[in-house]
């Protein structure tokens, strides 16, 4: 009777069931284990930050933990940290982003991006970045929406009509209230104008539209401003020296 009840418990019906479910158990698991190998080579391809939402929508609660190493987000965020304490300028911009907004009752966070692309225009043009934030400031006082009655407008008070070809890379006349395109777009004209009058003085006061002026006053203007953004980045650099004596490691 025994061994007839153990047979029977060996081949009854609900053991086709529990089998079923065994197969079903494992083929699950096989298949989570699948998309986690899939995901982490996804991840050393793609970047942490692409796997761990994957993982997160597609992984039971608790396999996400062991499935991402712990640094996998937090990774870039130090990267990106480490890109700013090495970026030997940054100190420079902010120093003259501040003085600036002060100066023309501006958003700190608007000159600090004019500040940088002007920077970037003048070493892609080999222009001195002070130059172009002086000039932005004489004809515009970082009015990126500014518009004259000549038609001259943006930052650098382009004139659209004049200067066409050197838009149109850009997307057109509309580019030119764009403050990145207006930026690069004067600095190249003035730098066309140093080329070909060989005097800065020159340049400026053809970039100004005022050849005729004996004072040169538009250039005066220019030249004083950019003499007090330079004071602004030599207080900025005797700062960063003080800071250094004090803190070698810069902690």
């Amino acid at each position: 009777m025994l061994a007839k009840s153990t047979r029977n418990l060996f081949h009854g019906p609900h053991v086709g069931k529990f089998r079923q479910w065994m197969r079903n158990l494992v083929s699950a698991l096989a298949l989570i284990a699948s998309l986690a190998a899939l995901v982490l080579i996804a991840r050393d391809q793609y970047g942490g930050a692409f796997a761990g939402g994957f993982l997160q929508n597609v992984l039971p609660f608790g396999l996400f933990q062991s499935a991402t190493p712990a640094d996998a987000v937090a990774e870039p965020a130090a990267e990106d940290t480490l890109r700013t304490r090495a970026d030997p300028n940054e100190g420079r911009y902010r120093a003259l982003a501040e003085f600036l907004a002060k100066r023309y009752r501006v958003s700190e966070d608007v000159t600090l991006d004019l500040v940088t692309f002007a920077h970037a225009a003048g070493h892609q043009l080999g222009l001195d970045p002070l130059l172009i934030i002086a000039v932005m400031a004489v004809e515009s006082r970082f009015n990126p929406i500014a518009e004259s009655v000549a038609g001259a407008k943006g930052l650098m008070q382009v004139i659209p009509r004049y200067h066409a070809e050197k838009l149109q890379e850009f997307g057109g006349e509309r580019a030119v209230f764009d403050p990145q395109t207006n930026i690069l777009v004067g600095s190249q004209i003035l730098k066309e104008y140093i080329s070909r009058t060989g005097s800065m003085g020159a340049a400026l006061q053809m970039y100004a539209g005022a050849l005729n002026d004996g004072q040169d006053a538009y250039t005066a203007k220019v030249m004083n401003e950019k003499q007090r953004l330079q004071h602004v980045v030599n207080q900025s650099k005797r700062k960063s020296v003080r800071v250094a004596q004090v803190s070698p490691l810069g902690e």
